[in-house]
């Protein structure tokens, strides 16, 4: 593996070859110091935000293959000591000494002022309704105390007299310890007056119970206005109910309970908890019904639950001997828990064993980066093997993705020809040939398989070409970080084998399996092939991953395989235009459009290196161990001719749009010099000239502007809506009534040159 290694400046820029994943930074470090001529000590790395330390390994910051490591050099620090000086230090130490912080002192320590509460319409003690200005719903409660309002007068004609009158309110909601400060408008007397449904008149303003998530349960208690009354069997009223921070209307809300439905009262027919007579009834206010706090018990009381009550025994006795995480906000009784606490901690804040983080884990301000839970149990810090296992090329990550259609696309990937060859599995996934790194099946299961790779690790493959069996996923014991191993179970049609199922033009049948009767209306699934199936199979290519085109599902079905064990077997045949790689038809072809493997940036130059580090450990006559040579990189690739591509011609249809866009003629002109060398050349230039500069894609009902640039349609309306009304790439003033005129010769163009690209766009 190799990165790059960039001085913070960006004047230089290094690539370090031989590393792989397990390198530590202590070593990259060594490699540094003669490029950058500068010491260990002195140096400071740096990957996406992160401030590498020493004794971690590259795989800990997930440092991939050709990523960019930036470096700061620093000057070494000499520290010039004077005795004589001392004492003047300290003295200005103690001079430069921030005074201690006053102590802070306590709510009860304050001495409260006593406030004449004479015109205040609510008085201490009174049961009211308080309105939760976070969702605008009524909530019963009582006020515990009255203070003068202090907050900076409203504007005239904000606030009327009945909206503030001067006080503020700290009002205790029921079943809470905590108080609230609100003022007159968003507190009143206790609803206590049902209306009954005969009373109840269209335009009338009432209090009833509705819910805004889930119409069809109980909620909270709001203000509405009925707007529709039914008087039939089927007793119905529909109402505009007033919500949420603003009290926004929501019209037409059907009241599920229309025998619910309270008077609103005025200020003044409040009732004082010392008027309560806790022996007569009539006296004591009543309890609305609200929304039910806990859905898996419905609140009964006689129920366990360990959702709402004790998440260990799901009790619901001695609620005060219970206590709540402040992180999960589960509740635990203190008999409960392991172990057994005897008494409420008096911490502010209290942590359950499953949310309490270990402090010896935390790093603190100039603290070392300390070894993670997740990073301990990784290879890297659990693997005692000597074999270096970081180096493989399906480790590395992808540096680029495939944007041009959608990870769900089925059929062709625009710009990729049959025959196409990659070096490695993650090229192809960044290709968007196959996305998957590893998984040879990569599909939904409710949608069906994009994509298969043949590399020959099911014994019961067979390959013939245009058509071949291939077998499903799973049946296989792959712990131990295993690749490939026999078959030790049965398999099943799910996931990944019922999503290839899905692709055949037949109902699914996961017992028998089934078959296509026309099976060229099947989904199409794209094809690779790997050098590794060629020995099974003479149609896989020598070396890397071939793209092979698309194949239709014809049948599945399950059998017992070699190894005695049931798989799901798949027939496919090939239904693509173009001439399959190994026929003359084919090689021709990639002959005319100069196909060769493609390797990873950096491969070949890296391959290179390597080899003439050998070439002196030879001449320098050491002798190398048995081991070196097991886990040396693999050999240069095989030098052969380069192939002068045939040069590109434009289709008629595709011509025809390219001389009619009169807008883009200098664009088009700088795209035809790489026609000479082949299609796919032809076509990255085509792509790189028409991206779109905000969403880095091909233009997508593209907007040619006045300055000659190309944006989306879409993308060129965000930047309106955000009132920037310029061209995104050169900041040319359009004005804001600027006509969004998509060019239709340009899109035309460029569907016939990337057909399906416009997949999943809007």
């Amino acid at each position: 593996m190799w990165i790059q290694v960039r001085s913070i400046d960006g004047k230089k820029t290094v690539r370090v070859d031989s590393l792989s994943k397990l390198t530590k930074v202590e070593d990259l470090r060594e490699k540094l110091v003669e490029p950058f001529e500068a010491d260990v000590d002195c140096q400071k790395l740096f990957f996406r935000g992160k401030i590498l330390v020493d004794g971690h390994s590259l795989f800990d910051y997930d440092v991939g293959l050709n990523d960019l490591v930036q470096i700061m050099v620093r000057k070494p620090v000499i520290m010039e000591t004077n005795n004589n000086n001392t004492d003047d230090l300290e003295s200005s130490d103690k001079e430069n000494q921030k005074p201690e912080s006053p102590v802070k002192m306590e709510e009860n320590d304050i001495e409260e002022e006593e406030v004449d509460t004479e015109g205040s319409a609510f008085k201490v003690g009174d049961i009211i309704d308080a309105r939760d200005i976070s969702n605008g719903a009524w909530f019963e409660a009582k006020i515990t105390k009255v203070s003068k309002d202090k907050s900076p007068a409203e504007k005239d004609g904000e606030q009327n007299e009945e909206e503030n009158d001067g006080f503020v309110y700290h009002v205790q909601y029921e079943g809470y310890e905590e108080t609230e400060q609100l003022k007159m408008n968003n507190i009143r007397p206790r609803c206590k007056n049902l209306i009954k449904f005969n009373d109840l008149k269209v335009g009338q303003k009432v209090v009833a119970n509705y819910n805004c998530e889930d119409p069809a349960e109980r909620g909270f208690w709001y203000d509405c206005v009925i707007t529709d009354k039914k008087e039939n069997k089927s007793k119905g009223i529909l109402a505009t109910v007033f919500a949420g921070v603003d009290l926004t209307p929501l019209e037409d809300c059907k009241i599920l309970f229309p025998n619910e439905i309270f008077t609103i009262e005025k200020a003044g027919s409040q009732i004082n908890e010392k008027d309560i007579d806790l022996n007569d009834a009539t006296s004591t206010p009543t309890m609305r019904k609200n929304k039910i706090d806990c859905n898996k018990c419905k609140d009964n009381p006689r129920v366990k639950c360990k959702e709402c009550a004790c998440s260990v025994c799901g009790g619901k006795q001695e609620p005060e001997k219970q206590i709540l995480c402040d992180e999960c906000n589960k509740a635990y009784h203190l008999f409960c828990m392991d172990p057994p606490l005897t008494k409420v901690p008096e911490e502010d804040e209290w942590y359950c064993s499953d949310c309490k983080n270990d402090v010896t884990e935390v790093v603190r301000a100039g603290e070392r980066l300390k070894q993670s839970k997740k990073k301990s149990k990784m290879a890297s810090a659990t693997s005692k093997s000597s074999r270096d296992w970081g180096k493989g090329m399906a480790c590395v990550g992808r540096t680029t993705m495939c944007t041009i259609v959608p990870p769900n696309h089925f059929g062709p990937i625009p710009g990729i020809e049959v025959g196409m060859l990659w070096k490695f599995r993650v090229q192809v996934s960044e290709a968007g040939v196959h996305r998957p790194h590893v998984a040879g099946i990569h599909g939904r299961e409710d949608e069906g398989a994009y994509s298969i790779v043949l590399s020959g690790g099911y014994e019961d493959d067979h390959d013939d070409g245009d058509k071949f069996t291939y077998t499903g996923s799973g049946g296989r014991d792959l712990s131990g970080n295993k690749r490939t191993a026999e078959q030790s179970c049965d398999q099943l049609l799910t996931r990944m084998n019922k999503a290839l199922a899905k692709n055949c033009n037949a109902p699914i049948n996961a017992k028998d399996g089934a078959e296509a009767k026309d099976w060229k209306g099947g989904k199409p699934v794209r094809v690779v092939r790997n050098c590794k199936g060629r020995k099974h199979s003479k149609y896989a290519p020598e070396e890397g991953n071939r793209y092979d085109g698309i194949y239709k599902m014809v049948k599945y079905w399950p059998e017992k395989g070699k190894s005695g064990f049931i798989v799901w077997r798949y027939l496919l045949k090939r239904d693509d235009e173009n001439p399959a790689p190994w026929t003359k038809e084919g090689k021709k072809k990639i002959k005319s459009l100069g196909l060769e493997i493609k390797y990873p940036e950096g491969y070949l130059e890296t391959l290179k290196e390597k080899e003439r580090e050998k070439e002196e450990k030879s001449e320098k006559g050491k002798k190398r161990k048995r081991s070196d040579v097991e886990d040396s990189p693999e050999k240069s690739p095989k030098k052969t001719k380069k192939v002068q591509a045939e040069a590109y011609k434009l289709p008629k249809d595709v011509k025809k749009f390219v001389d009619e866009d009169e807008q883009n003629k200098k664009l088009w002109e700088e795209t035809f010099p790489s026609m000479g060398d082949g299609k796919p050349k032809f076509l990255q230039k085509v792509e790189d000239v028409f991206t779109c500069i905000c969403c880095q894609e091909i233009v997508f009902k593209p907007v040619t502007l006045d300055c000659s640039h190309n944006v989306c349609k879409l993308c060129l309306s965000r930047s309106f809506k955000a009132q920037v009304y310029s061209c995104p790439a050169c900041r040319h003033d359009l004005g804001e009534k600027y006509s969004m005129k998509v060019n239709e010769n340009l899109s035309k163009a460029l569907s016939a040159l990337y057909p399906g690209y416009e997949a999943g766009r809007t």
